[in-house]
């Protein structure tokens, strides 16, 4: 009998939907309400939020933090909402509520926008980049690094891969495939994707006493629906645990932490 695809299940789908913790829901609906905006002419919310270059000052550096909401049009929107989802509820379950809003509000946005920024100036471009696919992209260099610490090769005929370098051969693929996104938006992403999942990043987060010192006080978890708590995390912390097991190929290993253009379809 041959395999059956897997079918949709509209059950599935609303009961997933529901599940979504609370921060992932609020980037969701803040994509969509920002889309809707731009359908008016009075405000360009796309330069408004835009990551431009040589417009980014003291008084323009909250469009390192707008860029990744604000999107071109609705098919823009609607794919990066479909990538981002999954990825990122499954980081703020592993991770809290507080620890995702701190990290995707600040330094998860910040610091690869300050780097595309400073290469953009550098070879003397200025290309205007939205879209929250730097997200998707982050947030895949993170689950790789975790993939290639239990699982550090496939297999392709008599060929091994190392797991780790999923991500580039997406961001090439997305870039040849694709008009108009932006390779290098999309590897600002994937660098800082992964220094945290190698462990360089992780001291951006906050510390866990603050979280729960924040959440006992505003008593959090009582009052916001579908808030994930710091004790409520799935994984830990810091994720899964490396393997001792050595990768078979020293040459391609991944080493570990010793003591307008858019972004996306």
């Amino acid at each position: 009998m041959p395999p059956s695809l897997p079918q949709f299940s509209a059950a599935r789908a609303r009961s997933y939907i529901f599940r979504l913790p609370l921060f992932t829901r609020c980037i969701i609906l803040v994509i969509l309400l920002l889309w809707l905006v731009s359908l008016q002419s009075a405000w360009d919310v796309q330069q408004w939020g835009a990551l431009i270059p040589k417009e980014i000052g003291l008084a323009t550096m909250y469009r390192t933090n707008t860029f990744p909401l604000v999107h071109a049009n609705f098919f823009h929107a609607f794919m990066n909402i479909l990538a981002l989802t999954p990825l990122l509820e499954r980081f703020e379950a592993e991770y809290g509520t507080l620890t995702t809003l701190a990290l995707f509000l600040g330094p998860l946005s910040t610091i690869p926008a300050l780097l595309y920024t400073f290469v953009e100036i550098g070879i003397g471009l200025n290309t205007k980049v939205l879209g929250a696919s730097i997200w998707v992209f982050t947030l895949i260099a993170m689950e790789a690094v975790k993939t290639y610490r239990t699982n550090p090769h496939f297999v392709i005929g008599t060929t091994q891969i190392p797991t780790w370098i999923t991500p580039l051969v997406m961001v090439l693929f997305v870039s040849f495939l694709i008009p108009n996104t932006s390779f290098l938006g999309h590897c600002c992403g994937l660098l800082f994707g992964y220094g945290w999942g190698l462990g360089y990043l992780k001291f951006l987060a906050p510390p866990e006493w603050i979280l729960r010192w924040i959440e006992g006080k505003l008593n959090l978890l009582g009052r916001l629906p579908h808030y994930v708590s710091v004790d409520q995390k799935t994984y830990g912390r810091y994720g899964v645990l490396p393997t001792t097991n050595a990768p078979t190929n020293p040459d391609i290993a991944l080493r570990f932490t010793d003591p307008g253009q858019r972004l996306g379809p």
